[in-house]
């Protein structure tokens, strides 16, 4: 249990000795010089110490004065940051987008840093889930969908028209589509079913081969397919904008077609909202980002 004087005669305390005056130190706390004087004197007294020399025109602090006054001036500066540092970060704007956990790891996350540079004074929230996120119940402010881009009731912007093709880590040895037979296919559960989502059964009936029973790996997550495939566990049928990371590294190779079309990304949000400096803002970077 702390033991403390008044927190208003340690106040009245370091304002004088910071001041050298009872007078300027009552000046800045709005009350009168007597007040203050009062205050230092009931701190004395709880300390049994004399805190001031106290002379005709000025104050001059003793030695145990300024021991404490040096405590209290770090104390008082530390707190008055940390108050500031909470009012500046309740005071910043911040805007959320609600994206699948695959887009928001794969190319939101890493892009983050550069909405930030490009707009220092919004601070980016992302909300990542493959549950879709009703925009009318004001938890997100945008969201990343995943569909065939009709969205209607909604201001919506196409980013991305997705395309999927075979990548394996290149350490697999896989350089034609016989050799898919020798290594484990790795597959994913998309949410929902859609006969247009691409699959292995549609992607060797595309290149004209059988679709024979061979080992596989199955994943609840595209994010974690994309992991297995890095990790070199097999050949997995994925989207290119989410793995070009990987591929422009080297980390994995598309060896061979064909591709696949899927879906498309877009960014939706409430008409009503459309127009928002904050939401414009990251509306834009997003489609000026998938442009690039």
């Amino acid at each position: 249990m702390r033991r403390l004087p008044p927190l208003s005669s340690l106040r009245a305390f370091e304002a004088a000795a910071r001041h050298g005056s009872f007078k300027r130190a009552a000046s800045e706390l709005l009350v009168t010089a007597t007040a203050v004087s009062h205050q230092i004197r009931t701190l004395e007294e709880h300390l049994d110490e004399r805190l001031f020399d106290r002379q005709t025109r000025r104050v001059i602090l003793t030695e145990q004065g300024r021991a404490l006054y040096l405590v209290l001036r770090d104390g008082f500066d530390a707190f008055a940051a940390a108050i500031e540092r909470i009012r500046s970060e309740r005071k910043r704007p911040v805007v959320t987008i609600s994206a699948t956990v695959a887009f928001s790891a794969k190319w939101l996350v890493p892009r983050a840093a550069g909405f930030q540079k490009a707009h220092p004074g919004i601070d980016l929230r992302l909300h990542a889930s493959d549950d879709v996120v009703d925009l009318h119940s004001g938890q997100v402010d945008l969201a990343i969908r995943y569909g065939h881009g009709n969205y209607p009731n909604f201001d919506a912007h196409r980013l991305i028209a997705d395309r999927f093709a075979p990548v394996v880590n290149p350490v697999l040895d896989v350089r034609q589509p016989a050799d898919l037979a020798q290594v484990p296919l790795i597959h994913f559960e998309w949410r929902s079913a859609d006969p247009d989502h691409p699959t292995w059964p549609i992607w060797f009936e595309r290149a004209d081969m059988g679709f024979n029973a061979r080992s596989a790996l199955r994943f609840t997550d595209e994010s974690q397919a994309i992991q297995a495939a890095v990790a070199g566990q097999g050949a997995a049928l994925l989207s290119l904008a989410l793995v070009r990371e990987e591929l422009d590294a080297g980390r994995l190779i598309q060896p061979f077609g064909p591709t696949l079309a899927g879906l498309a990304y877009s960014v939706v949000t409430l008409p009503s909202r459309a127009n928002e400096p904050l939401v414009r803002a990251v509306r834009d970077w997003l489609i000026a980002e998938t442009a690039r």
